[in-house]
């Protein structure tokens, strides 16, 4: 809720430039309004002034106040407050296909590949609050961890719970983009939303799984699915886990980085999406801002006004000034003007 103050007739404001004028004018005409007699000399009157005497001036102030008053209340001053809704007209589902494979722990970015997806997914999870969102894992295989949900308190938890060791145990599992890319799309192949979108992320080449990734890309242009394609790592070398120790921690070497970048951007293409590389946290936090940008969801804003008029107390100081200045001239000092 937002509250401001406001005039409905600010117009009704230029009257107060009148002020000056009304001053000047009630200064020079102030004894025109008073009965007088002429004397031949003043000396034996000199420094007397009766309380009368020093009131009446007040009575052109007052005057002057009481015109100020009812201009402001002519002017209508309010206060509004304002409740704004947020309708959603037309929404966008978003998969996010996260690729969990052990080159996901890579260090080429900080302080790995998969932590620093995860903290920049969340921020663009938050950043959308009118779309719904799910979350697709795959390595090797490929699992629906959060079907299609506008609960994004859910989806949040379970990126963030994200965790190699929990979910895979081995190094050697492979990279089956195909298999991750299809699940997307079978949470996303019946939503009714105006616009459908997988996010596909990984930082190897598809070699594995069931399902080719051409074949996955044929099922997402079926199905109207856009898809975003982000190649992770930087180039060259990084240090990559190529061995489990025996207390269980990896064994990191550097290891060549490889990107099937040509699947990627073609997969995106295709589909009417757009294909990025982040080779650090930087680049990796403006691609999702970028595409924050280019899928836009449209919403219906609903404005409620309520508004408190607030001229009543200055028409009523007004009225009571003017019939002050009124008993004051025709009653106690109506001898002395």
């Amino acid at each position: 809720m937002i509250e401001h103050f406001e005039f409905y007739s600010p117009y009704y404001l230029w009257l107060l430039l009148l002020i000056p004028v009304l001053a000047v004018w009630l200064y020079r005409n102030r004894y025109n309004q008073r009965a007088y007699m002429l004397f031949s000399a003043t000396e034996q009157f000199g420094g007397f002034k009766t309380l009368k005497n020093k009131v009446l001036p007040l009575l052109s102030l007052l005057l002057l106040l009481a015109f100020t008053l009812s201009t402001i209340g002519l002017a209508r001053p309010r206060s509004v407050d304002v409740t704004a809704k947020t309708k959603k007209t037309k929404g966008i589902d978003i998969m996010l296909a996260i690729d969990v494979s052990a080159s996901m722990l890579a260090r080429d970015l900080k302080p790995n590949r998969l932590e620093a997806l995860k903290k920049t997914a969340i921020n663009f999870i938050k950043k959308r609050p009118n779309d719904r969102f799910g979350v697709v894992l795959y390595a090797g295989e490929a699992f629906t961890q959060v079907p299609i949900t506008s609960d994004h308190r859910i989806v949040m938890q379970a990126v963030r719970k994200i965790n190699f060791n929990q979910l895979f145990n081995t190094l050697d599992q492979g990279t089956a983009i195909g298999m991750g890319l299809a699940t997307a799309i079978n949470r996303l192949k019946d939503s009714k939303a105006k616009s459908k979108v997988v996010i596909l992320m990984t930082d190897g080449v598809n070699n594995t799984g069931e399902i080719h990734p051409l074949t996955a890309l044929e099922l997402a242009k079926q199905f109207g699915i856009k898809v975003y394609t982000i190649g992770i790592g930087t180039n060259g070398y990084a240090p990559t886990p190529v061995a489990i120790a025996p207390d269980g921690s990896f064994v990191y070497r550097n290891a060549k980085v490889e990107i099937d970048e040509k699947l990627l951007k073609k997969i995106a293409e295709e589909t009417g999406g757009k294909y990025f590389r982040a080779t650090d946290n930087t680049k990796l936090d403006k691609i999702y801002k970028e595409i924050d940008k280019l899928e836009k969801t449209e919403i219906k804003e609903l404005k409620y006004y309520n508004y408190k008029e607030l001229y009543r107390p200055y028409v009523l100081a007004a009225i009571i000034l003017i019939f002050m200045v009124g008993l004051l001239r025709y009653t106690w000092l109506k001898s002395y003007i």
